[in-house]
């Protein structure tokens, strides 16, 4: 059996961190392919008129394209 060290995560729930396109706030974070991946939540702009289809703001990143906002 291999065991793959990982280090722990850089960020945690509630942060706020940037990334290239824009910012937003760490939701959830686990572990993938011996590294950490994130679900950030963008800010939301002014509503459309046409309104709001589901979680449209929630992008997933690794954790090297993000940095501490």
């Amino acid at each position: 059996m291999n065991n793959i060290l990982m280090s722990a995560p850089i960020f945690q729930q509630t942060q706020r961190v940037r990334f290239l396109g824009g910012e937003g706030i760490v939701r959830d974070f686990k572990p993938e392919s011996g590294d950490w991946s994130y679900d950030i939540e963008m800010a939301l702009g002014p509503e459309p008129t046409f309104g709001r289809v589901g979680a449209e703001t929630m992008i997933v990143l690794n954790e090297a394209e993000l940095c501490a906002a």
